[in-house]
């Protein structure tokens, strides 16, 4: 059993995970196997996110005063917390694929960038490129036009080589 000032502690954390991460998913994990939970704790490490079981009313107290409040009629049963400091859509792939491998894990409700989600709308997130991905075509769309005014600039330089060439070998043949 927690102390006072351990349950304390638990809720400046968990206060603070919440202030500093704009995106948060609230999951239900009831009956979900050990090893799944492990596996997914892994999965969440590797991809940077956040993910913690945490207890209703210490969650519901460390959530007041913080974008996460808005969804304190969702902490109940038992409740698990997942946050991205940066990547909602990468946080919401992770807990999607897990809900349809697991019919032990359900999506609650979210909050990304100050938004209400609902479980409808975590599939929606999930099907949108993720951050990296918006920055690789990003570069790509950036790098292809770049290399288009190279070959155009390169075109000119060379037919212009060409033509000093020929006005060259007609005098010379003159």
């Amino acid at each position: 059993m927690k102390t006072k000032q351990q349950k304390q502690q638990d809720i400046e954390f968990l206060r603070e995970e919440f202030q500093q991460s704009p995106h948060a998913m609230l999951v239900q994990f009831k009956g979900i196997k050990v090893a799944d939970d492990e596996r997914l704790r892994r999965e969440m490490r590797e991809a940077d996110l956040y993910y913690r079981v945490v207890k209703n009313t210490l969650a519901l107290r460390a959530a007041k005063g913080t974008p996460v409040e808005v969804l304190q009629d969702d902490f109940t049963g038992s409740t698990a917390v997942a946050l991205s400091k940066d990547d909602p859509v990468t946080l919401a792939k992770v807990l999607s694929k897990w809900a349809k491998e697991s019919a032990a894990f359900a999506f609650k409700a979210g909050i990304v960038e100050g938004r209400v989600i609902k479980p409808a709308d975590l599939e929606a997130l999930s099907n949108m490129p993720s951050k990296e991905e918006l920055i690789s075509k990003m570069m790509f769309l950036i790098n292809s036009g770049a290399q288009r005014l190279a070959v155009v600039t390169a075109g000119v330089a060379r037919n212009l080589t060409i033509v000093i060439d020929q006005v060259r070998a007609q005098r010379e043949s003159q």
